[in-house]
């Protein structure tokens, strides 16, 4: 079944190692999929800037990711991949948002780093933190609300303790609905 593409798009300077990573763990994640790098690379848009903040606001980055996807017949899903602190206006930072249900979502590699946190650098631990903020996000776009499950991939992240917290998959409930879905395209 090839009813489902996904495709990564990097922002900015992101790392295509980076990108190459989460590819792998979404292929894994959703069943009947295929992830690719899109060949893109757009900039920073400097409007989504809040200078008062220092910050960018994640609802005009998505706007973007979502411009890109609608363009891009072939691709069902586009994940956009930046590397600047994003929030939106009720909180003071996201690790990302996603149109719920919807083709475009976003993650920030920037609070995700251990050493935005006083960590050492830890590129394992890194790598993982994305690949769930990746799966967590790309599940909005398939309807999934937050889980109170607080090992769920799709439990919200209010701190990077709960990223660090929570499993990369789907509790059995989420799974069921993602799974539901999958089947409904059969």
């Amino acid at each position: 079944m090839d009813w489902m593409k996904i495709g990564l798009l990097c922002i900015g300077g992101v790392d295509s190692t980076t990108a190459v990573r989460i590819q792998e763990t979404l292929i894994a994640a959703f069943p009947d999929t295929k992830c690719v790098l899109t060949t893109e690379t757009l900039p920073v848009p400097e409007k989504a800037f809040d200078s008062g903040r220092k910050q960018y606001r994640s609802a005009a980055i998505l706007d973007m990711v979502q411009e890109y996807a609608e363009k891009q017949v072939a691709l069902k899903r586009v994940l956009g991949i930046i590397d600047v602190d994003i929030f939106v206006p009720s909180l003071n930072f996201v690790f990302g948002e996603a149109k719920c249900p919807g083709k475009a979502a976003l993650i920030s590699l920037y609070r995700l780093k251990p050493e935005f946190h006083g960590q050492k650098p830890d590129s394992e631990l890194f790598i993982e933190r994305t690949e769930k903020e990746a799966v967590h996000e790309l599940g909005h776009t398939f309807g999934l609300e937050h889980c109170p499950n607080p090992f769920c991939v799709m439990h919200f992240s209010n701190s990077i303790f709960d990223t660090d917290r929570k499993q990369g998959l789907f509790c059995d409930k989420c799974q069921r609905k993602i799974d539901d879905i999958w089947e409904s395209r059969g």
